[in-house]
């Protein structure tokens, strides 16, 4: 357990320390208490163990501030506060949660499911062969969804990614300047196709590929891509910085051809 959630003397010391961090140099120990909870006979005895721990420096009558091991204190005990934050939603609170999946088989409530992603869906089935397992909080049949939690592991998943191909601007040529065997190729080659731009939408259907989404191209092609599908993004040159920005926030790799 980090020590400022274990032990309530800690606590108090790194929250004064980051109220003095907040108000250096003027220091108000009667604003620090009200703000704390304690009394300001409390504040001066814990700003002084700071002082001779060399964690604050005093300058003056009620002039503090926090020296350069000071600051690298509240760093590692922040980083400590985030680590065991991120453990408890996570991997405690995630393993409690439900979520929905798409039952491949009969599945009784309580079973043990082997977890997986495929064309994009969370699978379950029966069983527990898998890197990833859960238990079945619902009945259901084989094609409907099934409620899971307790999970375990972390499933199988290769990232997909991002195929960018850019229509001209209509004041450029629109769909008329692009090349439909070209994006046929590279629709047919997908397992989604989205389209950002009235011009990039109908370029695909003059290529016969309609896409899935014709609006929110960037989100829709880095959440398939993290689903581990094969993502044809057919942009107008006006969107493309857009939804380029969008798979670089997300970490999906990419690239970007002419049409």
């Amino acid at each position: 357990m980090v020590d400022v959630l274990d032990n309530k003397r800690a606590a108090t010391r790194f929250r004064i320390l980051v109220q003095i961090a907040e108000r250096q140099p003027a220091v108000s120990q009667g604003e620090i208490a009200e703000e704390v909870g304690v009394t300001s006979q409390a504040v001066s005895e814990y700003i002084r163990e700071l002082v001779d721990d060399d964690l604050v420096e005093k300058e003056g009558r009620s002039r503090y501030r926090v020296t350069p091991e000071g600051v690298d204190w509240l760093f590692r005990t922040a980083d400590d506060i985030r680590r065991f934050a991120d453990h408890v939603t996570g991997d405690v609170l995630d393993a409690m949660s439900e979520a929905a999946y798409l039952a491949t088989d009969d599945i009784a409530e309580g079973d043990t499911v082997t977890l997986f992603v495929e064309d994009g869906l969370l699978h379950a089935k029966p069983g527990n062969e898998g890197p990833a397992t859960g238990v079945a909080t619902t009945d259901a049949e084989a094609g409907t969804d099934v409620g899971v939690t307790s999970f375990e592991g972390v499933m199988d998943l290769e990232p997909g990614s991002v195929t960018v191909l850019q229509v001209p601007a209509v004041r450029s040529g629109g769909s008329r300047a692009v090349d439909s065997d070209l994006v046929a190729e590279h629709c047919e080659a997908a397992e989604l196709v989205v389209a950002a731009g009235v011009e990039a939408v109908v370029a695909c259907r003059q290529a016969g590929a309609d896409p899935a989404v014709p609006f929110a191209a960037g989100e829709t092609a880095a959440e398939g891509a993290e689903r581990g599908l094969e993502v044809t993004a057919i942009v107008t040159t006006d969107e493309v910085g857009r939804v380029t920005d969008t798979l670089r926030d997300a970490d999906v790799s990419y690239e970007v051809l002419e049409g």
